[in-house]
């Protein structure tokens, strides 16, 4: 977490304010949508929601895990 504060602060203020259920709707990739559901910064709720809005969508979730899963858990996460 090192970076300039207003950076971070300016980020989350953009992220937290953007719809991207549209932009999730137009990919045509497959997408992983890993999530941990202890995530205290972005609710687990999200997951399954975005999940969904994606064609080929398919979403793994970590119970128990924080927010930052791949830095604080990257040798407990899997794939398909």
């Amino acid at each position: 977490m090192m970076g300039y504060v207003l950076a971070h602060y300016d980020g989350i203020k953009a992220f937290s304010e953007s719809d991207f259920r549209e932009d999730l709707k137009s990919l045509d990739i497959t997408v992983l949508v890993f999530h941990g559901e202890d995530d205290q910064i972005v609710p687990f709720d999200q997951a399954p929601r975005a999940a969904k809005l994606l064609k080929n969508g398919k979403l793994i979730s970590y119970p128990g895990f924080p927010h930052g899963i791949l830095q604080k858990h990257k040798q407990s996460i899997t794939t398909f």
